[in-house]
């Protein structure tokens, strides 16, 4: 919905690429309004707007000499579409809309758009239709109707034509039949967001469009935070004949615009096309795409006086470098965008928490490389958000520590069973980043909590902090516990809420007494993992509660395996001490048998599963769509390797709930694996009201709970699955009987 500032990182990429000796060019999917625009895409305005944007480019000079496809909503006959606008020299060629629309996992088109209808008994594209250009657009170009459907673009020397991002992804792809039918340039304005893993699959799309059947193939991707939990990572690309030629960056967060660059060579397309016989075969009696006859050429006019550019191997970071880099950008884009004065993270020293820190630094560090290092474009924008986000017109970091002091705050908040081993792990974390940190305890805001309570005319002085999980036996009562870990962590989303709203005012003393709106506030980052949301353990309104969660698409193996690959790669040591430490909340008092510790909480403890195993479950329910007895059947051959002594869920009845207790614990591997399964949903189920609430995470995983977006089930079901579960118990019988 930035109008404005879209338009002119349109203009700057054609500028750009005009200077560069280019004569065609294609942007990014709806890059005039943005492609995030959502339930603004219902607005009639989005679409005056949008128009308005596109009149202000026709009235300059930046598409002579050049043939530009630029992605913007258009209204036709009182129905929206996802389109692309072929534009040169100041004049509208065609309007192409999109036909297969994206209407799965993160993305709703269907819910703003219409697909463009296609005839099945028609082998070809179908008519082209007459679309009446608004007043404005009909006064600058001086033509009053332009095409609209699918058509190819005929140039003088070459013949054009595009696809949009899902129709990339489809078995039956235009452009297969767009390169059977003579069109040699094919290019697809995309809006594809980050995904752990998931470039490959981009790549070996692009790849295998034009290895087939040859053609050159321009695909252009968004580029970076556009409004939500998605991250646009960018990586544009040119291929030919299967090859490729150019490559962009894949999370280039600190320049806004960039414009990747191939010169190719079309005789190549044309000779592999013409001695592949069975292609020519085929293409012989392909559906013809209606043409559009363009006065306009895109060959140089000296051909040996350029240079073609020369094959390269893709380049596909790894996931440890995808878990750095995507989430690092999504939080500086969040934080330049939001205006807000910088970050506040309650750190306990813990895996998942020191993860959420140790991508500030990441953060910080690459923003502090560009600014040193970078173009004389993206060092100026660099330093203009870095003086508007710190509030300091003078302020140039010397170095990325120094930066970080400046807008990030970590604050560890000891409760009564707080131990020092991760009190210093989160000191030592925040001064290897250089993060402003203190300290607190909450023990004074719980206690006088409880006092509260107690005042109530009930049987309330039966809770004994003393008593629960203190004594030998742990015997203490299950309602107490639970009730006494979860003010503790709502106490420190409070304190978080609060310190996040001080701690600027507290620490910029050299800001004092200046003139102006303030010091500003921190946004509240969380730190709770995909794994420990989609099992709901964790306490509702509790620090998981924040603004966002650069953390919350990442599972808790990869988190661990991040930790280590930063303490080597960017120099924060103390993060591989944090990844070797057992996963705990410490909101219970250690095991005590004989005056020593014999036991202390862990969080895979309590869970009655692993994070390993939580992660095969997450996949199978969301990603391979399996409810519990597929999703049983499965495990049991996935978990086959594991021996005979392998945990099962806890070996007191206390750790299943009592509507899913078993008269007895699991013994055989098929009970354990059942009883597992049925822990896994019905836990799921009784906390799917909590993940309604999770903050807005960085989407890395595609077995998010995130039910905003991308986990669209109702918030209360019946949680005893007693179909289901029945189904489970009778295959187990049966395994015993063999």
């Amino acid at each position: 919905m930035d109008f404005k500032g879209n338009l002119e990182r349109v203009k700057a990429s054609i500028k750009d690429a005009k200077a560069q000796g280019c004569t065609f060019r294609t942007g990014p999917e709806l890059e005039i309004t943005g492609y995030g625009c959502e339930d603004h895409f219902l607005e009639n305005d989005t679409f005056l707007h949008a128009w308005s944007s596109m009149a202000e480019l026709l009235r300059t000079d930046l598409t002579d000499g050049i043939l530009c496809d630029i992605g913007m909503p258009v209204m036709h006959r009182n129905v929206p579409y996802n389109c692309r606008v072929w534009v040169v020299n100041r004049s509208i060629v065609g309007i192409r809309p999109k036909i297969f629309l994206a209407n799965d996992g993160n993305y709703r088109e269907m819910r703003w758009f219409t697909p463009w209808h296609i005839d099945p008994s028609n082998p070809g594209f179908g008519e082209l239709e007459e679309y009446f250009l608004p007043r404005e657009i009909a006064e600058i170009t001086g033509t009053a109707k332009v095409p609209f459907g699918i058509f190819a673009v005929s140039t003088k020397d070459t013949c054009l034509a595009t696809e949009t991002c899902e129709e990339l992804f489809t078995p039956d792809a235009p452009h297969i039949k767009l390169a059977l039918d003579g069109v040699e340039i094919i290019a697809n304005g995309s809006g594809s967001h980050h995904q752990l893993r998931k470039l490959d699959k981009r790549i070996d799309l692009v790849r295998g469009a034009t290895s087939k059947s040859g053609g050159v193939y321009l695909y252009a991707n968004v580029k970076g935070c556009d409004g939500g939990r998605l991250y646009f990572d960018g990586c544009c690309m040119v291929w030919s004949n299967g090859k490729l030629l150019a490559q962009g960056t894949q999370f280039g967060m600190l320049d806004e615009i960039e414009v990747v660059v191939a010169t190719v060579n079309l005789n190549d397309v044309r000779s592999m096309r013409s001695n592949f016989i069975a292609r020519s075969y085929q293409a012989s009696s392909t559906p013809t795409v209606h043409r559009i006859e363009v006065d306009f050429s895109l060959g140089h006019p000296d051909p040996l006086s350029i240079s073609e550019s020369q094959p390269i191997e893709p380049k596909i970071e790894g996931p440890m470098e995808e878990i750095a880099y995507g989430p690092s950008a999504w939080l500086w884009d969040y934080l330049r965008r939001s205006g807000q004065r910088g970050y506040f993270l309650p750190l306990s020293g813990g895996a998942d928490s020191s993860s959420t820190a140790a991508l500030v630094g990441i953060m910080c560090q690459r923003v502090y490389r560009e600014l040193t290092e970078g173009t004389e474009r993206s060092k100026a924008l660099v330093l203009a958000d870095i003086r508007k986000v710190t509030r300091r017109p003078f302020y140039t970091p010397p170095s990325w520590q120094d930066l970080c002091g400046k807008i990030f705050v970590t604050c560890y908040m000891a409760s009564e069973h707080s131990g020092s081993e991760t009190r210093s792990r989160a000191e030592n974390l925040a001064k290897q980043i250089g993060a402003n940190h203190t300290s607190i305890a909450i023990r004074p805001i719980t206690d006088a909590i409880v006092k509260v309570f107690q005042q109530c005319q009930f049987e309330s002085d039966r809770i004994d902090k003393s008593k629960v999980r203190a004594d030998a036996t742990w015997n203490a009562s299950g309602t107490e516990d639970i009730a006494l870990q979860n003010i503790q962590a709502r106490s420190r989303m409070v304190m978080a809420y609060f310190m996040a709203q001080l701690m600027p005012w507290a620490t910029d003393k050299a800001m004092k007494g200046e003139a102006g709106p303030g010091w500003g506030s921190l946004l509240v980052l969380g730190s709770a993992n995909v794994d420990e949301a989609l099992r709901g353990y964790y306490t509702k309104y509790d620090c998981s509660a924040a603004d966002v969660n650069p953390i919350g698409g990442i599972n808790k193996r990869d988190l661990k395996a991040f930790l280590l690959w930063a303490a080597k790669e960017r120099g924060i040591g103390e993060l591989e001490r944090v990844a070797n430490a057992v996963p705990t909340a410490e909101l219970r008092p250690d095991k005590i048998e004989g005056g020593k510790k014999v036991e202390e909480q862990s969080d895979e403890k309590d869970m009655g599963m692993s994070y390993d195993e939580l992660g095969d479950l997450g996949h199978l329910r969301k990603v391979e769509k399996c409810g519990p007895l597929t999703t049983f059947l499965k495990l049991r051959q996935l978990w086959s390797h594991k021996t005979a002594d392998w945990t099962g869920p806890q070996d007191n009845d206390k750790a299943i709930t009592p509507s899913i207790r078993v008269k007895e614990q699991p013994k055989t591997f098929d009970e354990k694996v059942a009883q597992k399964v049925k822990d896994f949903y019905f836990y799921n189920a009784i906390n799917r009201h909590k993940m309604t609430t999770l903050t807005p995470s960085y989407h890395a995983e595609n077995y998010s709970p995130d039910d905003n977006r991308f986990d669209l089930r109702p918030f209360l079901f019946p949680a005893t699955f007693e179909a289901q579960f029945e189904a489970i118990d009778e295959v187990v019988k049966a395994c015993k009987k063999d």
